[in-house]
């Protein structure tokens, strides 16, 4: 028996109201395995609220890895079955293509990040960089700079700044900036630098943003993998995070367009 002519309407805007994942379709079903996203630690927060969104959109679930870009990109390149590597800079990106572990031509970068000065509300408050000389600061926390771009990126600016003799010995290196956070808000460290994003929603502590022109640009890029099960699902995590959607949810937890995506 054919549908109601009301009920002939309705299937077809079903199907593309389910079809559509930031401007494209979600994977098919024989790629439904969970999605595994290798993803910088700045981005714990922001792509796990993502992932819920991509799971709502598509069903298909999201299991996300977060750690430092540079230890990512190396078991990446040592066969781990990452569909999409979201990095925090461009460099680990290139390296895991390189290494024969991702698909250069889908290399897209989707977010410039920012570095801030954190500490505890009832700590140490920092207005200028300057302030992280006092003597009641005896512990600054970074990423380890050598895997770590924010954590380079605060050694490249309190190297600009022309602080980083005074201050080498005070520095206390975490394995990724979220560590780096967490040292200063257990008082392992009286102050972290670390990434805006981790803490673009907090009312805990004090903030001090740095200028930009200290550092390189944190040219956050993403791409997907090869030895992954899920290379549909890749592409379209990849195509929601760079939509729309997935730009003003990032931009809610403090990054910028990057200057690719300002140009479109």
């Amino acid at each position: 028996m054919a549908p109601p002519d009301g009920d002939r309407l309705l299937v077809p805007a079903l199907l593309l109201s389910t079809a559509l994942v930031g401007g494209c379709r979600p994977p098919p079903a024989k790629q439904r395995e969970t999605l595994q996203v290798a993803a910088a630690a700045d981005l714990t927060l922001a792509f796990e609220e993502l992932g819920k969104l991509y799971a709502a959109r598509t069903g298909q679930k999201v299991t996300f890895s977060f750690g430092a870009s540079g230890t990512l990109a190396k078991q990446l390149s040592q066969g781990a079955p990452f569909d999409l590597f979201a990095a925090a800079n461009s460099a680990f990106v290139d390296n895991a293509v390189q290494a024969g572990a991702c698909d250069g031509s889908s290399k897209a970068a989707y977010a410039l990040g920012h570095v801030v000065v954190w500490s505890r509300r009832g700590g140490a408050v920092v207005r200028t960089l300057s302030d992280l000389q006092s003597p009641d600061i005896k512990h600054i926390a970074i990423a380890n700079p050598e895997h770590a771009p924010y954590g380079k990126a605060a050694r490249e600016a309190l190297t600009k700044a022309g602080l980083w003799p005074a201050l080498e010995s005070k520095i206390v290196q975490a394995e990724n900036v979220r560590q780096a956070l967490q040292f200063a808000q257990t008082g392992n460290a009286d102050v972290a630098i670390i990434a805006r994003s981790l803490v673009a929603k907090d009312d805990t502590g004090n903030q001090l943003a740095l200028a930009p022109a200290l550092h390189a640009p944190i040219e956050q890029t993403l791409v997907v993998c090869k030895h992954g099960k899920s290379v549909d699902g890749a592409r379209a995590f990849a195509k929601l995070v760079l939509s729309r959607d997935g730009q003003a949810l990032l931009e809610r937890y403090g990054f910028e367009a990057s200057a690719d995506r300002a140009r479109k």
